[in-house]
């Protein structure tokens, strides 16, 4: 038998007022989803623990089975190893965004006014040989990856993650340069070097000819890399070596190739998967489809539910989950009848707010042997009544792998 996790990123939400006081998965109308959740079990879990919010890397390292208390080292070397990166153990990494500021590093904004992909593409095709004009001896690079996101890479001897983040997480205010987070001579140069780049970007990229179009066009230049979430390499058990099966993510987002690529899966690149609300649903749910053929074990990442929480706007999350439902009720018969399908979330995303929040995500499995309840319906308050009853994300793999009759038993 193989396994086959689908994850709606930030599927679940809280009742809005624009939408009827309901969620985003009552208010969508969603039949083929609701008939998995009535022919198969539910529950609702919590990705790490009850009340804690977490983010896209650590909620996918604890439905994959890997504490974050334990093996979080940084997003930065998740979205580097998703970027295509081949991190080494002394390398540091970061998280980036290409932003807005102003003359005296104010940020103006943090996403340079939603900038293209094509965009960010070349500006950051002239900082490859910026390293060969630092006066500190050490390789950067930066990568582009989707939209205004990016990952840096700082690689040479004597370097430490312990750095402060550039990025403010917040515009109005003026970006602090890096600093050393602890005492040793390591950070301190780490620090320099990373200042002494940033600095040495933001003046190439203020003329880049994608700038000085897009001041004549009234559009917010991107003229400045805001990194955060600095780390190495981290460690994880592979999966192949926990469950003894190979696994692959369907995945359009570089962080969430870069957790699975960090636990030993293939990356299987669908063609159209952007990371984003305009993803090709069909292109995804085929390729993940015929990787069931070649793995034991398959996640597919969808991105909108949460892009559109984070935009404050239930309805279209609401409309996304009806496309995700569409496509998926297309391809629900060529999926093969030995495969144990897991519906879920990373964590909840409030679309009152916009950010990630503690509430527990709903979740479904569905396949041979499943014990089905009475629940006919997928959302946050029917599957809270669920057989499944409240879990943790972190025991989400050991159940599935578990109704595959993988799992190996404990004791004898």
């Amino acid at each position: 038998m193989r396994v086959f996790l689908i994850v709606l990123d930030g599927v679940a939400d809280r009742p809005s007022p624009k939408i009827k006081l309901m969620t985003p998965l009552q208010y969508a109308h969603k039949p083929s989803i609701d008939l998995l959740a009535a022919g198969g079990v539910t529950g609702i879990m919590d990705p790490v623990a009850p009340g804690i919010p977490v983010g896209s890397d650590t909620g996918h390292l604890a439905l994959l089975g890997y504490d974050p208390h334990v093996y979080y080292t940084g997003r930065g070397p998740l979205e580097a190893l998703g970027a295509g990166i081949d991190l080494q153990p002394m390398d540091i990494a970061f998280r980036c965004n290409v932003a807005t500021v102003s003359d005296d590093w104010t940020v103006v904004d943090r996403r340079a006014g939603r900038i293209s992909d094509e965009e960010a593409e070349q500006l950051s095709s002239v900082l490859v040989n910026l390293s060969n004009r630092l006066s500190l001896d050490a390789e950067v690079m930066f990568k582009h990856t989707v939209e205004h996101r990016g990952v840096l890479v700082l690689r040479g001897d004597n370097l430490s993650e312990k750095v402060s983040d550039v990025d403010p997480h917040k515009e109005g205010v003026k970006v602090q340069m890096p600093r050393p987070t602890d005492s040793s001579e390591n950070a301190r140069r780490t620090s320099e070097v990373l200042k002494e780049f940033l600095i040495k970007s933001k003046e190439i990229l203020e003329n880049h000819p994608i700038n000085i179009e897009r001041r004549k066009k009234g559009q917010k230049i991107a003229n400045a890399l805001l990194p955060r979430g600095a780390g190495r390499l981290p460690n994880l058990p592979l999966i192949s070596e926990r469950f003894g099966v190979k696994g692959a993510v369907v995945a359009g987002g570089a962080i969430y190739k870069g957790v699975c690529r960090a636990a030993g899966m293939d990356v299987i690149n669908a063609p159209g998967a952007t990371g984003t609300i305009n993803t090709d649903l069909e292109s995804k749910f085929r390729t993940a489809i015929d990787a069931l053929n070649r793995y034991g074990f398959v996640l597919l990442h969808i991105k909108g539910t949460d892009s559109a929480s984070h935009d404050k706007n239930p309805e279209l999350k609401a409309r996304f989950i009806e496309k995700v439902d569409m496509t998926l009720g297309k391809y629900l018969d060529k999926i093969p009848s030995d495969v144990i399908i897991c519906l879920t979330g990373d964590h909840t995303t409030c679309s009152t707010v916009g950010e990630h929040r503690g509430d527990p995500v709903p979740i479904l499995i569905h396949g041979q042997g499943v014990r089905i309840d009475e629940i006919d319906r997928f959302d946050e308050f029917a599957c809270s009544k669920g057989g499944l009853g409240r879990i943790r994300g972190l025991d989400i793999l050991n159940i599935l792998f578990d109704l595959a009759n993988i799992t190996k038993m404990y004791g004898e």
